[in-house]
């Protein structure tokens, strides 16, 4: 518990510098590196014909428009470097060009920031590919996600009349975040012995007297980027519990700060944009009328988090909490039916899982990945007992627990404005939120944001155990195989990319329906996400009164963990009744 304690905590305090520095790159703001930055970005926006140096806004349909069509390009090269990729350039171990549907599959998946693999890495992609195609995309993907998660905030700030511009936006995250942490991470991982190479795969004697291929590759630089841009995916089938990604508890836990990051840094970005402007307002005023202040000048005012994120950060870690308790608590029990057999389980439920990280770690990470909505793995979700299971599916279809960079907070945004709606009408007064007032059009699109995701997920999951394609990927019969289907939707459509393994997925059936799953999940709630921030950017604001609502109270914060319990459990707790619940109710039973 000391390492979870340890780690938990460095996050944190690495999410509170890091935030303030995301909240200077979006609003460009002075930071330490802008003299190199600043001519990098300069050159970038001559070579694609930025005009003003990205100093020119945008509306949020230009926003979003240009945000999917940069998203288009990436995906039909990517779809052509993995079908050519069979050309002897950068290509040592002869990989053979890709087949059609799972390339396509592919490069939704890495331009959607989901990363699902179809396929194991190190058999089925030239270094060409690992390069061209899926590191890039893993920088293009982040940047693009937190791109829009800055118009998002930009536009709540209620600062701005426009979104911002998409180029400057995405150019400034990688150039000024991605790619130096990237830089610095990966030499870390290099040092505990993650390979960093062009050479072909090696072939050698084993101690048995038999021969054994090695797979090597530019896996330092890939597996930096998958966690910093919760990307997630991996070089190797076996992903982080692969020994050449992931050789030690150091890396380890390099590993899941770099997954918490970016995350928790656009939250405390998000409460410094819109910090409190009410109360700046009336510090202001009190400092100007104040026959004293010009003798006596108060110290200036830190702002760490924000009073508006204190609410998201509470509910999202009390989530967080509670989902780690449940996960360690399930596997260190072990496997019943395994200690009927006479098998040990006092090192908890170790099947699936790498002796060097145990039960414990194997756990702070299987919650981290699908809490954060990365996708790496340090063990095989599919041997997870039942109730671990099912809170990784949750964590997945809640989609709010931190999230990927920006994703998970404009999420629990959606269920702010519900939440403020609710008590709005509870109160009888009109709802209100940083002061703008919320009101039908606002609730629609609301509405069809929250319910975008649970309809992908069981949807799809109703079609896979009506027609035969779907069904025979399951590998477990019963309640498992139903959790194998659920997971990889939920998967898919939270853009998570981790996956319940034994599911037979590289199908034309499954490569079709997870691409729509990810392709919808990712850019239709994008669209509906902007759309209620420009909504909101188009009204006067409205001054506070005696009656209006807080939003930085407990009591709202108390309301807005009910909110989301309540609708999740409303939407979800079906299937997770049939799934890993009655699963886990027959291995106790």
């Amino acid at each position: 518990m000391l390492q979870i304690t340890v780690v938990l905590i460095i996050s944190i305090l690495l999410m509170l510098p890091m935030g303030k520095y995301l909240y200077h790159i979006a609003t460009r703001a002075h930071t330490f590196g802008d003299p190199v930055f600043d001519r990098v970005d300069n050159l970038i926006y001559k070579v694609i014909g930025v005009k003003n140096k990205g100093l020119t806004g945008m509306n949020w349909k230009k926003y979003i428009m240009t945000l999917l069509l940069t998203n288009a390009v990436m995906v039909v090269i990517g779809y052509f470097i993995l079908r050519l990729q069979a050309m002897p350039f950068l290509n040592p171990n002869q990989i053979p060009g890709m087949e059609q549907g799972l390339a396509l599959n592919t490069v939704v998946s890495f331009i959607t920031n989901t990363n699902l693999q179809d396929y194991s890495g190190e058999s089925s992609l030239s270094y060409l590919s690992q390069m061209i195609v899926i590191i890039f995309m893993m920088f293009t993907s982040a940047a693009s996600g937190f791109a829009a998660a800055m118009a998002f905030i930009r536009g709540l700030s209620g600062k701005v009349t426009d979104m911002g511009n998409f180029y400057a936006d995405f150019i400034r995250i990688i150039t000024r975040v991605l790619l130096p942490l990237s830089i610095l991470g990966a030499l870390l991982l290099i040092s505990q012995g993650v390979p960093q190479t062009l050479m072909h795969n090696l072939t050698v004697h084993t101690i048995e007297g038999k021969l054994q291929d090695i797979a090597l590759g530019p896996v330092a630089a890939l597996e930096i980027i998958k966690h910093l841009g919760t990307n997630g995916g991996g070089f190797f089938g076996a992903n982080s519990a692969m020994p050449f990604e992931n050789p030690t508890i150091l890396t380890n836990i390099i590993e899941m700060l770099s997954m918490t990051l970016l995350p928790g840094g656009v939250l405390v970005a998000f409460g410094l944009m819109v910090s409190d402007s009410q109360k700046e307002k009336k510090r202001t005023i009190v400092a100007n009328t104040s026959t004293m202040s010009s003798l006596h000048p108060k110290k200036r005012h830190k702002v760490w988090l924000g009073s508006q994120a204190k609410p998201l950060f509470i509910v999202m870690s009390v989530l967080f909490l509670l989902g780690l308790g449940a996960i360690l608590w399930s596997e260190s029990q072990g496997n019943p039916i395994l200690k009927h057999l006479g098998l040990s389980q006092a090192m908890g439920s170790m099947e699936g899982k790498e002796t060097r990280f145990g039960v414990v770690m194997s756990g702070l990470f299987t919650e981290i990945t699908t809490a954060f909505t990365t996708g790496s793995v340090n063990n095989m979700h599919d041997s997870l007992t039942p109730l671990s299971g099912g809170v990784a599916m949750m964590n997945m279809m809640l989609n709010i627990v931190f999230g990927g960079k920006g994703v998970g907070l404009m999420n629990m945004v959606i269920f702010v404005i519900l939440t403020v709606f609710i008590c709005g009408l509870m109160i009888g007064h009109t709802p209100v939120y940083l002061g703008k007032k919320i009101e039908g059009k606002e609730m629609k699109l609301t509405a069809m944001a929250i319910i975008v995701h649970p309809l992908i997920v069981l949807v799809f999951s109703a079609i896979a155990v009506s027609v035969a394609a779907g069904v025979a990927g399951i590998s477990n019969p019963g309640n498992h195989g139903l959790s194998q289907i659920v997971y990889q939707y939920t998967s898919s459509s939270s853009n998570n990319g981790s996956g319940f393994e034994g599911l037979k997925d590289n199908s034309l059936f499954w490569n079709v329906t997870a691409g729509i799953a990810m392709f919808v999940g990712r850019y239709v709630t994008l669209i509906l996400q902007l759309a209620i921030v420009a909504s909101l950017m188009a009204k006067q604001k409205v001054n506070d009164s005696i009656g209006s609502l807080k939003t930085d109270t407990m009591t709202f914060t108390t309301v807005l963990f009910v909110i989301v319990i309540v609708i999740s459990a409303l939407t979800f707790l079906p299937v997770l009744v049939l799934g890993p619940i009655a699963e886990f109710l027959k291995m106790r039973g």
